[in-house]
This record gives C-alpha cells, sequence and structure tokens, in this order.
C-alpha cells in the first residue's frame, strides 16, 4: 500500500514540475503580452458575439422553406458564435505576429491558443452526432481534456497520473485512465451505432417487399446487436476483462428475472408478435372497449390509436394472452351489419332492392362485394331486415359509415312511400274499470 501511495505521489510531483516550469515560462515579457492579446481577442470575440446574435437570430426568424437541416446547422453556428469570433481573431493575432517578427517564441502561445480553440470548435460541432445529452457532455468534456493536454504536451505526465489512481481486488484492476476512456470510447462507438442503426432502419422502412411486421423486428434487432457490439467493443477496447463481466451479467440477469417478470414477459412477448405477425402497424384491433389501429410496436407495448385521437398503450402480455380482434389481419375488407324494420303494409320485395341501392350509393361502400338484404324475423309491429355491406377501409372508422348508411335508407324510404313503424302497444280495460282524463290542475297536485 505504501508503495502504491509512493508511486502516486511521485507522479503527481511530475505533472507538477512539468506545470511549474510551463507556469514560469509564462511570465517571460514575451509571454505576458501574447496571453494580453488572447485576452483581447476573447473580450472583442464576446462583444462581436452580443452585437451580431440578435440580428443573426432575426434573420433566422426570416427564412422560409429551408430545410430542417441547414435550420439546425445555422442555430449550431448561432449558439457558438463567441468561439468562432476568437478562433478567427486569435489566428488573426498569429498572422500579424509572425509578419512583425521571425521569432517563433513571440508567437508560440498565440498559436497554441489557436489551435486549441480551433480543436475546441471542432468538437463542439462534431459531438452534435451524439443526441443523448448526458452522453453529449461527457464527450465533449472528455475530448476537450484531451486536445487541450494534447497541444500542451502534458499528456504522458497525467496518463500516468490517472493510470496510478486504481482499485486492484487480486488480478482485477480499475483504474482512472481506465474509466475515463470506457466512457469516452464507449460514447463515440454508440454515436456510430445509432448512426449505422438509423440508417439501416431507414433503408428497411423503405423496402415494401418485407412485411411492416419483419420490418419492425429486424430493426429492433438490428438496435439491440450494434449497441450491444458498441457497448462490449468500448470495454474491450480500455483492456477491460469481459470474463468477470459475463459471470457479474448472468448473475444480473437472473436478478432481473425475478424481479421484473413482467417487463421481460412483455419484451419476449413482443418479439413473438413481430414473429408470428399476429399484428402489425396499421393493423385495425379490438381489445375489449378499445377499438382503433396500431400506430407503432415497441419493445413493451403497443400503441393503440383511437378514432377520437387517443392513444392506448397496451402492454405486449395483453395481445399475446388475451382474445384480439383483428379486423385487418389477413385482408382489409369489413364486413358491416345494420338492422332496421319496415312496416307490414310494405312490400318486402320492394324493401330489400330500395335497401341494397341505398347503401350503394353510399361512398366507402364497395360495389366489389355487393351489399345484400335479408328478412330476419316478423316482429311485434314491424317486418325485421338485415343490410350487410362491406368496406376496405377500416382505419377511417366504423360508426360513421353506419351512420352514413342508416341516412341513405332513411332518404330512399321517404322517397318511396316506406314507412317505418312505431310499436304497437295495446291498453285492456278491466271490467269495473274505469278511464278518464287527468287535467293539468289535477296533475299540479
Amino acid at each position: 500500500m505504501e508503495q502504491e501511495l509512493q508511486v502516486i505521489l511521485d507522479q503527481a510531483l511530475n505533472a507538477w514540475t512539468v506545470l511549474r516550469v510551463q507556469a514560469e515560462n509564462l511570465l517571460l515579457p514575451s509571454r505576458l503580452t501574447q496571453i494580453a492579446i488572447l485576452a483581447v481577442c476573447m473580450l472583442v470575440a464576446w462583444l462581436l458575439k452580443r452585437k451580431t446574435s440578435p440580428k443573426m437570430r432575426d434573420w433566422m426568424h426570416g427564412l422560409e422553406g429551408l430545410p430542417k437541416w441547414r435550420m439546425r446547422v445555422l442555430l449550431i453556428l448561432l449558439h457558438r458564435l463567441h468561439l468562432i469570433y476568437f478562433v478567427l481573431l486569435a489566428w488573426i493575432a498569429t498572422a500579424m505576429m509572425a509578419l512583425a517578427t521571425t521569432f517563433p517564441s513571440r508567437r508560440y502561445l498565440l498559436e497554441l491558443g489557436a489551435t486549441i480553440a480551433t480543436a475546441w470548435l471542432l468538437v463542439s460541432l462534431a459531438v452534435r452526432l451524439v443526441r443523448n445529452p448526458f452522453l453529449r457532455r461527457i464527450v465533449t468534456w472528455g475530448l476537450w481534456i484531451y486536445v487541450t493536454l494534447y497541444y500542451l504536451g502534458l499528456i504522458d505526465e497525467v496518463s500516468l497520473f490517472l493510470d496510478s489512481l486504481a482499485i486492484e481486488f487480486g488480478d482485477f484492476r480499475l483504474s482512472t485512465l481506465a474509466v475515463i476512456k470506457a466512457l469516452v470510447v464507449t460514447g463515440l462507438l454508440f454515436t456510430v451505432a445509432r448512426l449505422l442503426a438509423q440508417t439501416g432502419s431507414n433503408r428497411l422502412k423503405a423496402n415494401e417487399d418485407i412485411s411492416p411486421s419483419m420490418r419492425v423486428l429486424t430493426v429492433k434487432m438490428l438496435q439491440v446487436f450494434l449497441y450491444a457490439a458498441a457497448f462490449f467493443i468500448g470495454l474491450k477496447a480500455v483492456g477491460f476483462d469481459l470474463t468477470g463481466l459475463a459471470v457479474l451479467s448472468g448473475a444480473i440477469g437472473v436478478g432481473l428475472g425475478f424481479g421484473l417478470q413482467k417487463v421481460v414477459s412483455n419484451l419476449v412477448s413482443g418479439f413473438i408478435i413481430l414473429l408470428d405477425k399476429s399484428v402489425k402497424p396499421g393493423d385495425v384491433i379490438s381489445l375489449g372497449d378499445t377499438f382503433g389501429w396500431i400506430n407503432s410496436l415497441g419493445a413493451r407495448y403497443v400503441s393503440v390509436v383511437t378514432r377520437d385521437g387517443k392513444e392506448y398503450l397496451i402492454p405486449n402480455e395483453d395481445l399475446i394472452t388475451s382474445q384480439v380482434v383483428n379486423w385487418s389481419h389477413s385482408n382489409d375488407f369489413v364486413r358491416l351489419d345494420i338492422y332496421f324494420g319496415t312496416a307490414y303494409g310494405d312490400d318486402p320485395h320492394a324493401v330489400r332492392r330500395i335497401a341494397i341501392e341505398a347503401a350503394s350509393g353510399v361512398d366507402r361502400v364497395l360495389s366489389s362485394r355487393a351489399p345484400v338484404c335479408h328478412i330476419v324475423g316478423f316482429g311485434d309491429s314491424s317486418v325485421d331486415y338485415i343490410l350487410r355491406f362491406w368496406i376496405k377501409d377500416p382505419t377511417a372508422g366504423l360508426t360513421n359509415i353506419r351512420g352514413n348508411v342508416f341516412l341513405a335508407l332513411w332518404d330512399a324510404f321517404q322517397a318511396n312511400d316506406i314507412s317505418i313503424p312505431f310499436p304497437q302497444r295495446e291498453v285492456r280495460t278491466l271490467p269495473g274499470s274505469e278511464i278518464r282524463a287527468v287535467t293539468g290542475a289535477e296533475q299540479g297536485e
């Protein structure tokens, strides 16, 4: 233990010695002049940013019809105007100093500051590829620190110092340097994995030869494979022993299996749904009181959007264990039935013909599968009929098409003097009973 502490102290002293020598060099008059010039450049860059930022923002608000990616680029540049101005001013100052004197030491700090600022600017632009804000912040600060130490010539000293800060358990050794490398490398690999997954997803979604459910399944498997590969490659790249990690992940997996049974069940059910193609995006389903079309298939739930705009997130397990009505499983044809009755005095042959003609004239009712009308019974007050017709777009709604057919029947019956009777009731007066009208005054009492 004492030997390890001594190594850490030696590395810290070495780093401190290098920093002290660099600080002493900064006190030279020529170096102080360059520091002052960099400070002036920073101040002027800040003033320019304050002056031009509102004008650039107003100019961007006036742009119309510009692609989103261009607007995003302009917004990124707007947020980095201070650094952009400083980089330009620092390089201009470096060029002017090079013209004024031939000694490299007279412009060393100016060139160093301009180089580091340029590297910072490039890093801040490149890390926009990382979508996750937390991961982006880690990658940004990690690369900023790295490029700063690289151009200052302190990489070796700082690396040795961070590597000496380690935790050891037998053969296992975890240093601060390894953790930092793992975070940065894994972040970069996750970014590459996301870009590859997004590109593959767009290509698969554009392929009409693959069924929608297989597209979703392929995209999910591609994402899992790429992100898992990025995680393990990142750990392997920085020297982690994956054998111990395999044992640990197995123990964690068993614990998750017992503690998160519902989550695992929904995850497995999601893969089963994608494999057996029982439901797919765009299908119209009924599950209990929920009726709507499937918007998307997730790892844990299925998004079902109803006609009133509500979005239900139904767990995948419910679609496996419950009875689901898929209105468009094998095809998009849906048959609808409506019931009505007419008076006994109306000709049933004419009623059937008029009902079929009325339904055939309604939009969305298919003519390829012609409507049919049948008598289903002789009721107490009417002859009862059933009218059956087919549609091919259940996502457009069922209640509205039923209402349109009822309106068409009403108009057709009115035009052909066919009546829809009221229920007939007989009232019998028992012997000794008296029937008399009740006046309004008596009702008020």
